[in-house]
């Protein structure tokens, strides 16, 4: 998802030599992995997820934040802690995404963390529901050198809208990102890249070209049409869209409902990128939202340690094997299109 010159170009502009030489060896490590079926690994992350928290002021349905069903505790990530993982990581770290579960602007310091990393000349990103976009946040978040903003908007009309984002409110989510298309010329900004992120599900399939259209009118950037993960989907589900192309699974015309992608034995992100959770756990990626794989955790380790050591290279190994001996492989999309 990037449909901006402008927004491309300022990601590589954060490019370094030592970034690209990180970039080389990630990509041909894995390449040389998926030739041999044997987990090599040089280099470090390319990209990173931090949870800010996991606290969210919604209940969307396909959340785990929004169904309050972690096992794990909800807290804010400390600042010490994600400090200590930048410091560690600044030199050879391109991309930074400011969102696992929870809402990003519900913690305090989340902006401050953003500048942090915005500093160290790191490609910023994060994922909001744009309910805390006051005219002072907007303004803040201009001034932090965030990079990109994706702006969850599910819907054109509060029926829709609250359909999926159940206690949300449209209207908070257009003023959020008036404000910040606001202070972006104010202040003579060409960042954050402004995305509204519409994830489609049958509800609101309907309403793709009124977002559009909205989008335009409010001088957004870009509009992201997002295909919807739905955890017990084999049986169907009223949220599985009509419109193919938005769906990740396909109707086997006997009243369930599979992957369209095949389970294939790698996976591009256990060689390029990681989430840290708010407590420093480290897990494999975005779907293992409640931390059953942790391969390490950043409060009693350095990165580098557990990045190349026995636990994440065997974690590799299973997936070089066989996705299928891992439970939450078997709902990946690894393969399928999450980005129309």
């Amino acid at each position: 998802m990037n449909n901006s010159l402008k927004d491309g170009w300022n990601f590589f502009s954060k490019l370094t030599p030592r970034r690209v030489f990180n970039g080389v060896q990630v990509t041909s490590s894995y390449v040389l992995s998926r030739i041999l079926k044997k987990p090599i690994h040089w280099g470090l992350p390319i990209s990173l997820s931090f949870e800010p928290t996991t606290s969210c002021n919604l209940r969307c349905p396909e959340c785990p934040s929004g169904l309050r069903s972690f096992t794990r505790p909800t807290g804010m990530m400390p600042e010490a802690l994600f400090k200590k993982t930048i410091d560690e990581l600044q030199s050879t770290l391109t991309y930074l995404l400011f969102y696992f579960q929870g809402e990003p602007y519900l913690h305090p310091q989340f902006l401050d963390l953003v500048k942090y990393a915005s500093e160290k000349g790191i490609y910023t990103a994060t994922s909001t529901n744009a309910h805390y976009l006051n005219d002072e946040r907007a303004r803040k978040t201009v001034e932090s050198g965030l990079d990109r903003l994706i702006i969850s908007i599910d819907g054109t009309t509060q029926d829709t809208y609250e359909s999926y984002r159940i206690g949300g409110k449209l209207d908070k989510v257009i003023d959020g990102a008036k404000n910040i298309v606001k202070w972006k010329k104010a202040l003579k900004s060409k960042t954050p890249h402004v995305i509204f992120q519409f994830l489609v599900v049958k509800p609101n399939e309907h309403q793709i070209e009124d977002l559009r259209a909205l989008a335009k009118t409010l001088q957004v950037d870009e509009v992201g049409l997002k295909t919807a993960q739905i955890y017990d989907h084999e049986n169907g589900s009223e949220l599985i869209p009509t419109i193919d192309k938005y769906s990740r699974y396909k109707n086997n015309g006997d009243g369930t409902f599979s992957i369209k992608s095949k389970l294939l034995s790698h996976c591009w992100k256990m060689w390029h990128s990681c989430v840290i959770t708010w407590d420093g756990k480290v897990v494999p990626c975005c779907f293992d939202k409640d931390a059953h794989y942790i391969l390490g955790n950043m409060e009693n380790d350095n990165f580098k340690s557990l990045w190349k050591g026995d636990k994440y290279q065997n974690f590799r190994a299973s997936l070089l094997r066989s996705r299928s001996e891992i439970d939450m492989c078997n709902n990946c999309t690894e393969g399928t299109k999450v980005w129309t």
